[in-house]
């Protein structure tokens, strides 16, 4: 039995879907939580930013920056954090381990490059550890 567009149209008004980023999101928390990591926090805002995932696996703080395409047309997602994505993670993860008491902990910054094409159920999923090294004037060491 078919819906009426009306009622199709109102039930995408009520549940709409999630964008891309937020479906690579939930598929990376997914796929750390296989893997053993514990995630503390996602889609955590603070200024001048937000931290798409942070988990924890062997006492250690990993910062996570998901990028999520449905094609390489422009380029790998890692590719996506650059220089300047790398300075603003840092300091995004300094503030994180300050506001919660944190900084004595061991912490990476690991990448999760998603390509998930359309109308394919489940995505190609990349996980680099270790992706970079702090940047700037706020660094800090593991």
């Amino acid at each position: 039995m078919a819906v009426p567009v009306a009622v199709s149209n109102w039930l995408r008004w009520l549940f709409p879907e999630k964008s891309l980023g937020r479906r690579g999101e939930a598929a990376a928390a997914r796929y750390l939580k296989r893997r053993g990591y514990k995630i503390v926090a996602r889609g955590s805002r603070l200024q001048p930013g937000e931290l798409d995932l942070v988990a924890v696996r062997h006492r250690t703080i990993v910062f996570v920056e998901v990028k999520t395409r449905q094609t390489h047309q422009a380029g790998h997602p890692a590719e996506a954090v650059d220089q300047a994505k790398q300075r603003q993670l840092t300091r995004l993860a300094v503030t994180f381990l300050k506001r919660h008491g944190l900084l004595e902990y061991p912490a990476r910054f690991d990448v999760i490059a998603i390509t998930w094409p359309k109308g394919q159920r489940r995505p190609k999923i990349e996980h680099i550890k270790n992706a970079f090294e702090a940047v700037g004037q706020w660094e800090f060491y593991s």
